[in-house]
């Protein structure tokens, strides 16, 4: 990190804790009057709801906290104020969210991607139905999850811990509600886009939870249902990537001057569909005794995304079907670093398509607790655990061109870094009877239906013993315990082209038309819009096969086997005035990976081309832990963490799927693929924080960070691989005269140099009545977090978009901001959020369904929320009227290849606007 960065944290820490620091010296001089005493006993008395409930239950809970924590805690049963739980994340210091269509749906911890955080559920880790462990969190309801804490640093029990951070999410415990609870709440939402293609904007969440208790109240039980069915509505210009020189210095690219950078395609899209998700909780809870409590959870969601994207798309690299006159560009229009921004293409043949998106994803988790707690301290507790993931995907594209052939088009091109890039077509695209199903530049079609399962079994026993009397002094309890985990993902990509049946070329009948889409916002005007899988169906023939040369890698299983045991001692002592609170300890992790997939061999005869490849290893981790908070007069608390960290390689780089061949000329074997032999990311790490609370009421932090990444995972070639058990069946052609070379040339993840990542967060949560009366309702909650870091990374995979040179570590953002201003007074409450980052480098879904890194511009997300709860002595007590915006500034979602000035994504997704209630019985 260099000097002046430095000096900017150093300067920003103090500028953060010298007004705490003399507010704490005036409170001071205020308890030696013994005034304090009485204040609080009288604040103590005053029930609070509301927003500041929610604030002042979080509060607690990081204050008792011996770990650096932050927490969301629920106004009230069913109240996160969120949609999802991956919105009310995106608020906490440190974290930040990136959008995917429209929904904060992965969580970056600390400047760290999602690959690098664990996520629990009720304690437990949990399964994810993408390709990679990290959760999608936009899957689970923020109606039904009652509480999350989020674990910076980690202790040795905290099993499942993440590097950057471990988030665990915890639903109702119904014996900890000391009545019953009935509650219920329904949404009512419209989308600023508007209706396209038969699709309206409307949409509407609902949901009901229940808490009750029974027999003296030994035995609870809570259930909760929440539904959701919203609008899909997006506007969408992007390019084709990479923006090269390669095509205008070799003089491929008529009318571009040599050094121009240019993208060789571009494409508009209006995308319409709904997105359905229901999500079931139940626990039952069983306490007996004070010394027995079994608690019995299950979870269940379950989401259906269905949307088709109609777009007009033109292809701008000399390639329009072979047909004469070519690619001409004129009148082009070139920016001060070399970057084409415009201008007039000719010779090119326009498609218009349909791509069409179905997914299905269940999530299923149970859990049985058992605590049993004995005389003198001891304690036991044994958890068994089962959860599964499913995701079942279709994706259809039809293809359209006007006929006859050819309809060469002339083409206006303004390519705009900052808004929708514009596209002028000379010809018209309106008429749905001009446009046929055709063996277009792109054929007539393809499909994919990708499926993955991920199970995962685990079973823990934990015991806390008393400290003998000699350490009792320094250390409260030690926690003993083992926890076994196993989990298993399998992943299957079917795949194949959509051809044209017996008809030939097709007209899109009239039955199968829907109300066309405008594409205005991109200069094009309006566009056909059809039904894509009823089209395929009554025109086309669709059968996808898994035993394709190029397609075999991508069926894989990779397994995992975690057994994990630690000692923990719990810290309660005391220096002088200053009380000490923690825990010291170490983990041990022992990880048995293996990987299971199949290859193709070109050398074998028809039929034993394709051969099995199971690949794995097993290892040990030794992870000790230490934290410590000092506990020091008028409620100031200074918090330092040591550990050792791992995080687990993504699971698809685990995979044992690869591509191999012998080049017959030289004899030297390649391949590319997975690698079941990877081990984890491994990191030391360093924190420490200050806390200054006021009661329950308010606090301020500041805290500092840093870790050191010993290794990163990321893309690399490794020359002279053994490639002798591949080359073990492998026959030469006839004719090859070149021997067969054992070592060769494999492009797979490995464990390449790491570095460190640092960084500064400073957070407050302050009802603004502290300072004056006058303000009585009115609070905000803030947070800046400032990260650096030195390490760079290569990943080829995504040379397209980011770059053949080294790359910041994606996920991080330097900057990240969180502000929430809010009023509640006599049942009325507002408030506004607002989320920023600076950029990053993302992580998206490419069309061949693989994982790839784009450069995303920096977001400013805005939402705000009005409501009133109607008073007890009210005919109308319980229920509560309310007010929703989300994205209120409509910001759009932008990436981009290397600089801004050449755009790759610019995607709009609109406001949203709920109107709801809720009601508590």
């Amino acid at each position: 990190m260099s000097n002046h960065k430095r000096n900017a944290l150093s300067l920003a820490l103090a500028v953060a804790l010298s007004p705490v620091l003399a507010f704490a010296q005036s409170t001071t001089s205020t308890t030696a009057t013994g005034q304090t005493g009485s204040a609080a006993t009288n604040l103590d008395a005053v029930q609070v709801t509301g927003i500041r409930r929610g604030i002042e239950n979080a509060i607690a809970v990081k204050q008792d906290a011996t770990s650096v924590v932050e927490v969301i805690s629920a106004e009230d049963i069913g109240k996160l104020p969120d949609v999802s739980i991956a919105e009310s994340l995106a608020r906490l210091p440190g974290l930040a969210a990136q959008r995917v269509a429209g929904r904060a749906q992965v969580i970056s911890v600390r400047g760290l991607s999602p690959d690098f955080a664990t996520t629990l559920l009720n304690g437990r880790e949990v399964v994810s139905t993408g390709d990679n462990r990290s959760v999608e969190f936009d899957q689970y309801p923020s109606e039904l999850v009652n509480g999350v804490t989020v674990y910076k640093t980690p202790d040795a029990a905290l099993v499942g811990q993440g590097l950057s951070g471990t988030i665990d999410m915890q639903t109702a415990r119904p014996l900890s509600f000391p009545d019953r609870v009935i509650a219920v709440s329904g949404r009512y939402q419209k989308s600023s886009l508007g209706e396209a293609a038969g699709v309206d904007e409307f949409g509407n969440r609902f949901s009901a939870s229940y808490i009750d208790q029974f027999l003296d109240k030994t035995l609870g039980i809570a259930i909760g249902y929440a539904h959701s069915d919203n609008p899909i509505q997006e506007n969408q210009v992007g390019l084709y990537e990479p923006w090269t020189t390669e095509h205008t210095d070799n003089g491929n690219r008529p009318g571009l001057a040599p050094g121009v950078a240019f993208s060789d395609g571009i494409k508009a899209l209006r995308r319409t569909g709904n997105n359905k998700r229901d999500g079931v909780m139940a626990t039952v809870q069983f306490r007996p005794s004070n010394s027995w409590t079994s608690t019995l959870d299950a979870f269940h969601t379950e989401a259906e995304q269905i949307d088709t994207a109609n777009q007009f798309e033109v292809n701008l690299s000399n390639f329009n079907g072979g047909y004469t006159p070519g690619l001409l560009i004129s009148n082009p229009q070139v920016n001060a670093d070399g970057t084409f921004a415009g201008g007039t293409a000719s010779g090119v043949y326009p498609l218009v398509r349909g791509m069409y998106n179905k997914r299905e994803d269940k999530i299923d988790a149970f859990g049985w607790n058992n605590e049993f707690t004995f005389g003198n301290g001891v304690k036991l507790v044994a958890d068994v655990n089962y959860s599964k993931a499913t995701r079942d995907e279709l994706n259809l594209e039809n293809n359209l061109q006007l006929t006859p052939m050819p309809q060469l088009d002339t083409i206006g091109l303004v390519v705009n870094p900052n808004g929708f890039s514009q596209i002028t077509p000379g010809l018209d695209y309106s008429n749905p009877d001009a446009l046929f199903l055709t063996n277009t530049i792109y054929g007539s079609g393809y499909g994919k239906v990708p499926t993955v399962e991920d199970r995962l079994k685990g079973a823990r026993v934990a015991l806390t013993l008393p400290a003998p009397e000699g350490l009792s002094s320094v250390f409260a309890d030690f926690d003993i315990g083992v926890n076994y985990a196993d989990r298993q993902k399998d992943k299957t990509q079917a795949e194949g082209n959509i051809l044209l049946g017996a008809q030939g070329d097709a007209n899109i009948a009239a039955d199968l038309q829907r109300d066309r889409v405008n594409l205005g916002f991109a200069g094009i005007g309006y566009i056909p819009a059809w039904n894509v899988p009823a089209a395929v169906e009554r025109y086309m023939e669709f059968n996808p096969v898994t035993d394709l040369d190029y397609l075999i890698p991508k069926s894989w299983t990779v397994q995992e086997k975690i057994t994990t045991a630690w000692l923990r001692a719990n810290i309660n002592t005391d220096i002088g005035v200053v009380g000490v609170r923690g825990n010291i300890g170490v983990q041990m992790q022992h990880a048995d990976q293996s990987s299971q997939s199949n290859y193709f061999d070109r050398s074998r005869p028809d039929g034993q081309n394709v051969l099995p490849i199971d690949a794995g290893k097993t290892y040990n981790d030794w992870l000790p832990s230490l934290n410590l908070a000092f506990m020091f007069p008028h409620q100031q608390t200074l918090r330092f963490a040591a550990a050792k960290q791992v995080a687990r390689p993504r699971v698809d780089q685990m995979r044992a799927g690869l591509e191999f061949g012998v080049d017959t000329a030289t004899g030297r074997p390649g391949g590319s693929g997975g690698n079941p032999l990877l081990d984890p990311w491994r990191a030391t790490a360093l924190d420490l924080s200050y806390e200054k609370y006021f009661g329950e009421r308010a606090y301020v932090a500041a805290a500092v960070f840093y870790k050191d990444l010993k290794s990163y995972v990321y893309t690399q070639s490794v020359d002279d691989y053994d490639f002798s058990d591949l080359l073990a069946s492998y026959v030469p052609p006839p004719g090859m005269v070149a021997p067969v070379l054992q070592t060769g040339t494999f492009s797979s993840p490995q464990n390449g140099k790491g570095g460190t990542l640092r960084g500064l967060e400073l957070t407050a949560s302050l009802p603004l009545d502290m300072f004056t009366d006058a303000l009585r309702g009115f609070g905000v909650q803030a947070s800046a977090t400032f990260n650096d870091s030195d390490i760079e990374i290569l990943d080829p995979e995504s040379a397209s978009s980011v770059g053949s040179d080294p790359i910041a570590l994606p996920g991080l953002s330097d900057r990240v901001y969180n502000f929430t201003a809010y009023f509640e007074r006599n049942g009325f409450e507002a408030r506004v959020s607002q989320r920023r980052r600076s950029d990053f480098i993302g992580e998206i879904g490419n069309f061949n369904g693989n994982r790839t890194l784009r450069y995303v511009v920096g977001e400013n997300v805005t939402d705000a929320q009005v409501s009133y709860t109607f008073s007890d002595s009210s005919a109308m007590a319980g229920l509560t009227l309310l007010l929703q915006g989300t994205n209120l500034t409509n910001e759009p979602y932008r990436t981009y290849a290397g600089t801004t000035d050449r755009p790759l994504e610019y995607v709009e997704w609109g406001r949203t606007y709920m109107l709801g209630l809720n009601y508590k019985f």
